[in-house]
């Protein structure tokens, strides 16, 4: 059972849908606090697509963007519209119309036990950036950095067809990001830990033993918060082994 989109040239707009008559409890990413969320609120949902067959993909490679994306494919969560995507000078531009809209992109390409992914971006002064990695049926780890100058880390789940919950891990502030969304971001997933990097610099480990996600695909997460439009430009992403 696929959950995401093709990425490609098309945007799927995401249609709010319970998985049972009962309301589902749940966990949507949300603007970064000082204080942790609360443990559970409505997400969205979207409907499955087929893949796209792309050209084989090193095992580690670095994304430069260009008209060729048929490895990535995304979804949506959140929002009334759907964002606008488009490569403009080797950067993939993300535009995010709607206050509160999650986008994110996973690499098909293949899976990872343990991996380092990183990225560069710049964006406007509200919204999120974010890595993901351990892609699957059975979760994934992301990790944001929001333009208030705090960061977190989220453990997503599948909990029902296109329903899924978002579990705070971290949600707190460091000495080495400040407001802002003008950053190379870093994510180790190796073994039962996280590594969190900011420009270059390992500032936190993490101990993800309890979650029991060992191994999935890679990707990259976009949002804007109440306030919008927002747009975030990335200018690579790189997967490479763990140092």
């Amino acid at each position: 059972m696929k959950k995401y989109l093709i990425f490609g040239c098309l945007i799927f707009t995401i249609a709010c849908q319970a998985a049972t008559p009962a309301p589902v409890e749940s966990v949507t990413p949300i603007p970064a606090t000082q204080t942790p969320p609360p443990p559970a609120t409505p997400t969205q949902t979207f409907t499955p697509a087929p893949t796209l067959t792309s050209t084989p993909v090193p095992m580690y490679f670095s994304e430069e963007y260009s008209t060729d994306m048929s490895a990535w494919s995304s979804f949506q969560t959140g929002g009334k519209l759907s964002p606008t995507l488009e490569i403009v000078d080797d950067r993939l531009r993300i535009d995010l119309f709607s206050p509160n809209t999650w986008y994110y992109a996973i690499h098909n390409s293949h899976e990872y036990q343990d991996v380092f992914v990183s990225a560069k971006y710049s964006g406007t002064p509200s919204g999120s950036a974010g890595l993901i990695c351990r892609y699957s049926e059975n979760g994934w780890f992301e990790y944001n950095i929001n333009s208030d100058g705090s960061y977190s880390v989220l453990l997503g789940q599948w909990i029902g067809e296109g329903i899924a919950t978002y579990t705070p891990i971290i949600n707190s502030t460091v000495e080495y990001i400040t407001p802002g969304m003008d950053y190379e971001i870093g994510l180790t997933c190796q073994g039962t830990v996280l590594l969190l990097h900011v420009n270059g610099k390992m500032y936190r480990k993490i101990d993800v033993a309890r979650y029991e996600l060992t191994s999935g695909k890679v990707g990259i997460s976009a949002a804007s918060f109440e306030e919008a439009p927002a747009i975030l430009m990335f200018d690579w992403f790189k997967v490479n082994q763990p140092e």
